[in-house]
């Protein structure tokens, strides 16, 4: 069992996933990744603590696998949330990665 917390930031509607350092970040690669009960429990109340706090909203806490040492979640929905639209790969977060890459 792998699981990362996921949310929409809600000031401008990005999705996030919670970072090990406690920080909501826009990409999943630094996500913190829970591989116990114990560590989902923990995420499911960080989660309420910051939707209560008015930080995020649609939280929830995802499966993934790590592929080739990169976080990969299981569902297509949360895949497309992680990288960016699948029609316009020169927009969203795929876009980022590829600028990123060529500097």
């Amino acid at each position: 069992m792998m699981k990362v917390l996921t949310a929409n930031r809600l000031t401008d509607g990005i999705a996030v996933w919670l970072g090990a350092n406690g920080r909501w970040l826009e990409r999943i690669d630094h996500a913190l990744i829970a591989r116990h009960r114990e560590a989902v429990d923990a995420l499911e109340q960080a989660g309420q603590s910051a939707f209560h706090d008015n930080l995020i909203v649609d939280v929830a806490v995802i499966d993934v696998d790590e592929v080739d040492g990169e976080i990969y979640p299981i569902r297509l929905r949360e895949r497309i949330r992680a990288k960016g639209p699948t029609f316009r790969t020169d927009l969203g977060k795929q876009a980022e990665f590829q600028q990123a890459s060529a500097a």
